[in-house]
């Protein structure tokens, strides 16, 4: 929803959309184009992919854009941010784009609730851990650790002068939005 969101506000100042799809690796490239028609497309591809590979790798996405977009480009960088190792792709990527990052949060990965024991399933590495959310420590170092992480990718956009809007999954995402345009607006106004 968020990406036909940014999608259609594109067609409507008559700019050109396209998408890169990635794991661990590019798995999706839709080439920008203009129109309706088109911003549907990329609209459904985005909704029905379904990953071939697990993993993720931010710089090896980054790279694949600035191979085929030679002009310069507004991107939307929409992820976690839970994988390592992409400030220096980003710095690259933002030389030559103007990088905007969209990271999705959603509140599970800041707080684990006391439900007892859980079995939780990794995507990415297809690991499988028992917890026991009725520990106060367990409860306590999830916590600490999301913070960590999230104090981490704030440090590398802010390193990488990459813009960000922070969405989070309990939260209506056109606030995060509405604020993010506001505050280019007012820093365009004043450069």
């Amino acid at each position: 929803e968020l990406c036909a969101v940014l999608a259609f506000s594109a067609i409507q100042n008559d700019d050109k959309v396209g998408l890169v799809v990635f794991t661990d690796d590019v798995e999706l490239y839709v080439p920008p184009a203009k129109g309706r028609r088109h911003v549907l497309r990329v609209v459904r591809e985005v909704l029905y992919f379904e990953p071939k590979r697990r993993g993720t790798s931010i710089p090896q996405a980054l790279h694949f854009l600035n191979g085929v977009i030679r002009r310069r480009a507004v991107v939307f960088l929409v992820s976690d941010f839970m994988a390592d190792d992409y400030e220096a792709a980003l710095r690259i990527a933002n030389k030559r784009h103007d990088v905007i990052a969209v990271s999705v949060t959603d509140p599970r990965e800041e707080a684990l609730p006391d439900v007892g024991l859980l079995s939780v399933h990794d995507a990415e590495t297809g690991g499988e851990a028992l917890i026991d959310t009725s520990d106060e420590h367990v409860r306590n170092d999830y916590q600490k650790a999301a913070l960590k992480r999230a104090a981490r990718r704030d440090a590398a956009l802010r390193r990488a002068k990459v813009d960000a809007i922070h969405v989070r999954t309990d939260e209506p995402y056109t606030n995060a939005l509405h604020r993010f345009f506001r505050m280019r607006e007012k820093r365009q106004m004043y450069a």
